[in-house]
């Protein structure tokens, strides 16, 4: 039976009037509708807690209980299910009564069979919108819940630890990880953990906007203050009230911004760009970078002030090389998803697939991962990935092998080697300095002075 069309739906009908429970379910009959009949408060009670409806029809006097009371019930036990009363006092008091305790509509006797018809028919409608978004809501949460992040190694476990142990309270959080390790899951995990869950979650991305626009995006701007500002706009801070708002790449604000973040989440209040009045803020600071912030407070690039705000608790997200357990199941549920996104179909993955990935290095992390399986699930030749099918990985692997065979040419100074060196360790890295420095040993603050030294295009 299909339960998200007007027609062949199932209709929950309450009334204690056997004529009028007889007239009313022949007239929803006659719609296509399959109809319940229940004589009194109980047995619908009874029945919403065996059966599906997508519709509750019910008078307003019971014998054992009112309408309202019925409502309640079906609140409770299908929330999705509207339900419309019926009343013979048909005065406005009644109306907005029932209304304002989530009535989706009412009726007043003596019935119009047609108006009856029509009224149910759109309360099915809405039926199936309300159940189309719960069941996308349902897709959200569960694919930002911790049920998504796999965690078979012993580092990803204790990050999973660390979110279940902070997410229930309000303390500011410093998420550090390389990029691709999946920050913002741990965000949203740990948004999905805490009490605001049903608040909303916004992310801003520190590094994707100019300075006006940043400080825009976040705090707000009243009309005409600036080129462009053509009505006043609410910022993120305003708009995660109630919610989390995360931060990403927060390393990368200005020196003006990072004040303003500063002042903000000390004195829980904003002002929009060209603002005079000082509002209210409540959202739960979750801040993230991929960069040293230590390092970066010591060459005067950010506010120790501020680092000292948004660590009071600091996770860090393991690159993918610390983790390899993980890849494995990484890579079945890329697959998967891959399949289902591409209409491709996997039956097998041969073992020297996973074992070309679980050999390489992954300096993209998760994201280098998930592209390289999608596109493996792409090109694929048939029902199987193999080995070959891993080329990104495979070139990985073949980087790995030059640089084993290297050998220094003759003439060829200790600047010019660590020169040479530093150059094809930040191109392996797309020009991340973190990553650099983490494969080289050495500080963040180095590899910038190298890099300024050499004069590197990075």
């Amino acid at each position: 039976m299909d339960t998200t069309t007007p027609h062949g739906a199932h209709i929950l009908l309450v009334e204690d009037d056997p004529d009028g429970r007889k007239s009313v379910t022949e007239a929803l009959e006659y719609g296509g509708w399959t109809v319940t009949a229940a004589p009194d408060g109980r047995t619908a009670a009874a029945r919403l807690r065996e059966e599906d409806f997508q519709v509750v029809l019910t008078d307003l006097v019971l014998p054992d209980m009112n309408g309202l009371e019925v409502l309640e019930v079906a609140r409770q036990l299908q929330p999705h299910v509207p339900v419309v009363i019926m009343t013979a006092y048909g005065s406005v008091e009644t109306a907005i009564r029932a209304l304002k305790s989530g009535a989706y509509d009412y009726l007043v006797k003596p019935l119009d069979l047609e108006e009856l018809q029509s009224r149910i028919e759109r309360a099915i409608e809405t039926y199936a919108l309300r159940h189309e978004v719960g069941a996308l809501k349902e897709v959200l949460e569960d694919r930002f819940s911790l049920k998504q992040m796999v965690a078979e190694s012993s580092a990803m476990k204790e990050v999973i630890r660390q979110i279940k142990s902070v997410a229930p309270t309000n303390a500011t959080v410093l998420i550090l990880g390389e990029s691709g390790t999946g920050k913002e899951l741990v965000a949203r995990a740990m948004h999905g953990q805490s009490r605001r869950a049903k608040g909303p979650f916004f992310a801003v991305n520190c590094g994707a906007f100019t300075e006006t626009l940043l400080e825009s995006a976040l705090f707000g701007h009243e009309k005409g203050s600036f080129t462009g500002a053509t009505q006043r706009r609410q910022g993120a801070f305003e708009r995660a009230s109630g919610g989390t708002l995360f931060l990403d790449e927060v390393a990368i604000a200005p020196k003006s911004v990072q004040m303003r973040l500063l002042r903000a989440i000390e004195e829980k209040e904003i002002l929009r760009v060209g603002g005079e009045t000082a509002i209210k803020v409540d959202p739960r600071i979750v801040a993230a970078s991929n960069r040293d912030l230590d390092a970066l407070v010591e060459e005067g690039i950010f506010l120790p002030d501020l680092l000292f705000r948004l660590q009071v608790v600091q996770i860090r997200v393991p690159p993918l090389r610390e983790r390899k357990e993980d890849i494995r199941p990484l890579v079945d549920r890329f697959v998967a998803m891959a399949c289902e996104e591409h209409g491709r179909a996997i039956d097998r993955i041969e073992p020297d697939f996973y074992g070309v990935l679980e050999a390489h290095s992954w300096p993209g992390n998760v994201r280098e991962l998930r592209n390289v399986v999608e596109s493996a699930v792409i090109m694929a030749s048939d029902r199987t990935l193999r080995a070959r099918d891993a080329t990104i990985s495979r070139e990985g692997i073949q980087r790995k092998n030059d640089l084993t065979a290297w050998t220094v040419p003759a003439g060829m100074t200790m600047a010019a080697i660590e020169k040479e060196v530093l150059l094809q360790v930040l191109r392996r890295n797309k020009g991340n300095r973190h990553l650099t420095a983490q494969e080289l040993g050495l500080s963040t603050r180095t590899i910038l002075r190298k890099i300024k030294e050499y004069n590197l295009p990075f």
